[in-house]
């Protein structure tokens, strides 16, 4: 096992009784706060495709040609200050052998980078929704350093919420040879194979490139208000299906005691209260990975109308998205409440050169903070959304494990 930047574990999960999520105890979760995890949407407060815009317009309605050969418009390479602010900052905190669990904007102070972070997470939640950073000294850092600059870096833009049954707060999207077609069990993320456009279970997610693939392993993106837009002109009958609540999405076994193995939901929603957005919340091997419990009448299969729907929505996808190669020290963030991202298939370096490698993060921005207004009943919290099974604890392995 890879080693960790973990605080010690002092109570057995088993011997914990239940607690709210922001009064979680600090022995265990450092910041006092436990990720909410997966929740099916409010019934009530679902709207029905008639009550959904026929045209989105504003900043987060954006096309790949806006961006492709303007990279200055999305891409911020770190200068020597921002490089050594950042790196001051991650050898301060080592020092004080704070567990990485427990990381704040309290101690990792960023005075001056820190002031262009904060308008940039309201660009991300926003307006186009991503942004390139370049530039990190990763192979200079280590594994160890570069972790806790990510996630300092990470601090300004959001809550960390678990990614994982594990508790992984620092996750690793890296191939550990495990088989891509059992996508009711395995995780895309641990396997080299294409992932398809989808959206991750927090407000902002990131990556940072540690290590490059042979080939492919390329980043795709694309504005899912475009996309909704141009559904609506093309393929109305596909956005009314997307937008009911008759999708179920995989949990892959990792459920805390008496949940269901599945969250019954739909692919876009209209926020909550006055003026709502458009959100979309979608993985489709989470909706093909279900045969298990569809072929034994637990839940229905997937329709014609989905099937087509499914489809159509992918082809859409790929027809306006802005393709961008992550090169080592890169780090991309991206909204996952308007923007649907994906990855081509790759090939590793022979050994002993290292395999692929990005970081990940998952970040939560509640409503009270700036986030979106979600139909769910953890939309106030701290740390909504992400993967929480029962009381595991937060972790934030150096490497794949």
């Amino acid at each position: 096992m890879a080693p960790a930047l973990i605080s010690t574990l002092l109570t057995p999960t088993h011997q914990l009784s239940s607690f709210p999520n922001h009064k979680a105890p600090r022995n265990i979760y450092p910041d006092g706060i436990k990720t909410s995890g997966q929740h099916a949407p409010i019934g009530e407060q679902l709207h029905p495709y008639s009550d959904f815009p026929k045209e989105i317009t504003g900043p987060t309605v954006w096309k790949a040609e806006d961006y492709r050969n303007n990279p200055e418009r999305w891409t911020h390479v770190f200068s020597e200050d921002e490089v050594k602010e950042i790196s001051d900052a991650a050898d301060g905190f080592i020092e004080s052998q704070a567990p990485l669990t427990g990381i704040t904007q309290e101690n990792f102070k960023l005075p001056a980078f820190g002031k262009f972070l904060a308008p940039l997470r309201n660009e991300l939640l926003n307006g186009k929704g991503f942004i390139l950073f370049k530039g990190l000294p990763v192979i200079e850092w280590g594994n160890r350093k570069s972790a806790v600059a990510y996630m300092g870096l990470g601090t300004y833009l959001g809550y960390f919420v678990s990614q994982n049954g594990k508790g992984h707060v620092l996750g690793h999207v890296k191939d550990l040879g495990e088989d891509a077609t059992q996508i009711d069990k395995v995780r895309i993320y641990r396997t080299n194979a294409r992932q398809f456009f989808h959206s991750d279970d927090s407000d902002i997610v990131g990556l940072l490139c540690v290590a490059k693939a042979l080939e492919g392993g390329e980043s795709d993106l694309v504005s899912s208000h475009h996309v909704w837009n141009t559904l609506q002109k093309d393929n109305p009958d596909v956005a009314e299906v997307l937008t009911q609540p008759i999708w179920y999405f995989d949990r892959k076994g990792e459920t805390s005691k008496g949940q269901e193995e599945w969250v019954k939901t739909a692919v876009f929603y209209l926020e909550t209260g006055e003026n709502p957005r458009v959100y979309s919340k979608w993985d489709p091997y989470y909706i093909r990975s279900l045969s298990r419990f569809s072929d034994v009448g637990l839940i229905p299969p997937l329709s014609e109308a989905q099937q087509h729907a499914a489809a159509v929505l992918e082809e859409t996808c790929l027809d306006f998205s802005l393709h961008m190669i992550l090169d080592i020290g890169d780090i991309q963030f991206l909204s996952n409440a308007h923007v649907l991202h994906a990855r081509t298939a790759y090939k590793d370096f022979p050994p002993p050169a290292p395999r692929r490698h990005l970081m990940r993060l998952w970040l939560s921005t509640p409503e009270d903070e700036g986030g979106w207004r979600l139909p769910f009943e953890d939309s106030k919290e701290k740390k909504r959304g992400g993967i929480q099974v029962d009381d595991t604890p937060p972790v934030a392995p150096e490497d794949a494990e």
